[in-house]
């Protein structure tokens, strides 16, 4: 298996504001979103492209949709990617570089916005870019997240419109269409949860695959066919069974810090210690993952282009991409061995999402 390269320059999520809001030409938007006045950008938290093509029989909705796979970014992480969608810039360029990611020798836990026992940087030292291209567009998502240091960090700008059931999250999404916003972004997140909790092969998960379809289906008959409804996600899935954590003990001795995600595990060296620190995680865990230096992962362009400032030191001296599926135990942050299925890595599973968009039918 080879890595999947993010199209940071073209069919990607990166790619997708700087088209739909800033009128970017790109040839590979979905024919369906053509002549719309108004489009609905709904976000499946952790619909994978491959979980599509593999559960077509439980997607009718879904499956009868204009469009194909796009790529997400690396890492293949929520905090890093729906940054990406949002403000339309690269990990390296946004600093949002991982789930949990180290600064001013803390490790920031980006989705949760804490930072061990100390208090936890300004949203904006952290990420300053706007989002939506500095356009006050409404986003409709969870209204727990109202509050958040991390919505602060991605969604800066953005009007702020919570739910709370799946039904408000649709008629929010219809009212705004009917009052003439002509962007509307919406997200959902639960399909990410459930598969993160029961993992990918069992009846949970095919049954929040379907009450994902259902909700695409009740949104494209809010919609009045002037509108069009764009689904996307931020990353796929691979389901790691409970014996296939692989544990660094070998390369503890060389390790000051970890942070990263179970796929894709940032290794912070001890001082002086980052080029045995790579040459022992490449003979431990080459077998399990793809191998890089921090100046490896940078220089080939894997997370952006070269970043300015103390941005690349937010990433580990060494980085291991899981190409089987596996985690890499974090044994400071025990709270991640109880996720069953997880992303973060380069494989197909994890890097290739959906693009595709219907027209309303009310």
């Amino acid at each position: 298996m080879e890595p999947v390269r993010p199209e940071y320059g073209g069919a990607s999520i990166a790619g997708l504001i700087p088209a739909l809001v800033g009128g970017r030409e790109v040839a590979w938007l979905p024919e369906a979103l053509e002549g719309a006045r108004s489009i609905v950008l709904v976000v499946l938290d952790g619909l994978g492209w491959n979980a599509i093509e593999a559960h077509r029989s439980l997607l009718p909705v879904i499956d009868t949709l204009d469009g194909g796979p796009i790529t997400t970014v690396a890492p293949s992480t929520t905090a890093s990617a729906l940054t990406s969608l949002a403000t339309g810039l690269a990990p390296t360029q946004h600093g949002l570089v991982g789930f949990r990611m180290r600064m001013h020798d803390e490790v920031l836990n980006v989705l949760r916005w804490q930072s061990g026992g100390r208090r936890p940087p300004d949203p904006f030292e952290v990420q300053r870019h706007t989002s939506f291209l500095g356009r006050s567009v409404p986003v409709v998502t969870r209204s727990e997240f109202r509050h958040t240091g991390f919505t602060e960090a991605q969604l800066r700008g953005a009007r702020f419109i919570g739910w709370n059931a799946v039904s408000t999250l649709i008629e929010h999404c219809r009212r705004l269409v009917a009052s003439g916003e002509r962007f509307v972004y919406g997200y959902y997140p639960y399909l990410d949860t459930v598969a993160h909790e029961y993992g990918l092969h069992n009846e949970f998960y095919e049954l929040e695959l379907q009450a994902v379809d259902r909700l695409v289906g009740s949104m494209l008959e809010a919609l009045p066919p002037s509108a069009a409804l764009l689904v996307t996600s931020d990353h796929g899935q691979v389901h790691v069974e409970s014996g296939d954590w692989i544990e660094l003990l070998d390369v503890a001795p060389l390790t000051a810090t970890y942070a990263g995600d179970a796929r894709f595990r940032y290794l912070y060296a001890a001082p002086g210690a980052a080029g045995e620190l790579a040459a022992a995680a490449r003979e431990q865990f080459g077998h399990a993952a793809w191998v890089f230096t921090r100046e490896e992962l940078l220089r080939e362009g894997w997370m952006g282009p070269a970043p300015e400032g103390p941005i690349g030191r937010r990433i580990g001296d060494v980085v291991l991409a899981a190409r089987e599926p596996v985690g890499f135990v974090d044994p400071t942050f025990p709270q991640e061995w109880k996720l069953v299925a997880m992303h973060g890595s380069l494989t197909p599973d994890e890097m290739y999402v959906p693009l595709l968009a219907g027209r309303g039918r009310a």
